[in-house]
């Protein structure tokens, strides 16, 4: 039987219902990133465009589609913060992505609580198991393969502290499927979580 591939040039549109594309490279990790503009007013945003590189030290990476308020604290103070997006939260997760006027604090929306950071300004959320201050190391603008500039820019940050619910450490060891990370999937609303029973376990060959 001869496999039948959907097949399009992303320039020229998908010509489908959604974008499968965000689906495809799925699921994401959320990073839900707390920043302070220069004047101390805080910002709060999820963002699936987000992971992990690197491991020591550990760099986060998110990307936003438009220089969002959350590119622009993060670029002019060189701080933010990111914290776990769980299920249980995953109300106050999707309502801080609203548009609000620039100054208005999604922290206040959401009626979600703070904690202060350690080393930088930017609050964490005190409802979540974890979270990690990050000092900015570069942030760029990206761009097309012909070169011209797209109205989307990334943000690279060390992370300098973490901050780990001791509830979520089992005999040392971090409780990822306990924790159910909620985790952006495509599709216009779908989300997803880990369960525990989801489960593998592959050690790398020696």
């Amino acid at each position: 039987m001869t496999t039948q591939f959907y097949s399009y040039q992303p320039m020229q549109g998908h010509g489908l219902p959604h974008d499968p594309i965000p689906a495809l490279i799925g699921p994401r990790p959320i990073g839900w990133i707390s920043t302070c503009d220069t004047e101390g007013r805080t910002n709060l945003a999820p963002y699936s465009f987000f992971n992990i590189f690197n491991y020591s030290p550990p760099i986060l990476v998110f990307s936003s589609v438009g220089k969002k308020d959350t590119v622009a604290n993060a670029i002019a103070t060189g701080e933010f913060v990111y914290n776990l997006a769980t299920k249980e939260l995953g109300e106050h997760v999707n309502t801080s992505s609203a548009a609000l006027q620039h100054g208005e604090s999604e922290f206040t929306l959401t009626g979600l609580a703070t904690l202060p950071s350690t080393l930088i300004t930017p609050p964490r959320i005190a409802q979540t198991p974890v979270s990690m201050e990050c000092i900015v190391t570069q942030y760029q603008q990206l761009k097309r393969a012909d070169g011209s500039l797209l109205d989307t820019w990334m943000v690279m940050g060390e992370v300098v502290m973490v901050h780990i619910d001791e509830n979520a450490l089992e005999q040392g060891l971090y409780t990822t499927a306990r924790q159910q990370p909620l985790l952006r999937a495509g599709g216009p609303a779908d989300y997803f979580w880990i369960e525990e029973q989801q489960r593998l376990q592959m050690y790398r060959p020696k």
